[in-house]
């Protein structure tokens, strides 16, 4: 199977060598240089990966990623030159799958567009319903119910709960999130985890001080709080 690959950016280089490694590496590409051509070519294409660059002449890129994520999970990886926590965050918070920071290696790119290809067609593991405690998950649903009140996660944060829900009570480790989520060229990215962890805290009611839910074990990694598990 050919995977499409939309490429939404204004500098004319970066499509040209975005074009040449793309298309050498098996993939579709298709390019667009606006918010609005972005559009349109999403519509006509319905590509499975988008590369989205934030600075676009009629528009912040993440206009873009609002729109997609109205209508659609595809994974979306952003290019910015914007490196703060805050602005991962708010990324992160808006859909996106992945960022990565300009001036960036066309190597670490295909990479981490064949990971987030590799998350599209995994295959769900047989257990369909994981359950520990008021916290149950369905994953061909990708649904996730705490005391019985459905919760709106993003792809990652699910994955992260799925697999502290397949090890209740046991230490996963951070560089095992890291690997699984984001890939292994993420594995020393701890902030990632520190970012989510933060924002699934703040939909489950699960302050960084009481830890009633998720556990963190500092620089070791997190588990799942049972009823068996102490809480402190």
């Amino acid at each position: 199977m050919t995977y499409t690959v939309l490429v939404v950016d204004d500098e004319p280089q970066i499509h040209t060598f975005m074009r040449i490694s793309l298309t050498a590496e098996g993939f579709h590409y298709v390019g667009a240089t606006s918010i609005k051509s972005a559009q349109e070519a999403f519509r006509q294409e319905r590509p499975h990966i988008v590369v989205l660059d934030l600075g676009l002449p009629d528009g912040d890129g993440a206009q873009f990623l609002h729109s997609i994520r109205k209508t659609a999970k595809t994974p979306v990886l952003i290019l910015t030159a914007r490196d703060q926590e805050e602005e991962k965050v708010r990324l992160f918070e808006a859909g996106a799958n992945d960022y990565l920071s300009k001036p960036f290696g066309i190597k670490e790119l295909i990479v981490r567009i064949k990971v987030l290809v590799r998350d599209l067609v995994q295959t769900a593991p047989l257990a369909d319903v994981l359950v520990s405690g008021q916290l149950k998950l369905q994953k061909s649903t990708n649904q996730v119910w705490l005391d019985n009140k459905a919760i709106a996660l993003t792809k990652k944060e699910f994955s992260f709960i799925e697999k502290l829900l397949n090890q209740p009570g046991k230490l996963v480790k951070q560089e095992e999130f890291l690997e699984d989520i984001w890939g292994h060229t993420h594995r020393d990215d701890s902030h990632y985890l520190r970012i989510l962890v933060s924002q699934l805290r703040k939909k489950l009611n699960d302050t960084a001080d009481l830890q009633q839910l998720i556990k963190t074990e500092s620089g070791l990694g997190y588990r799942l709080i049972t009823n068996s598990t102490e809480r402190h």
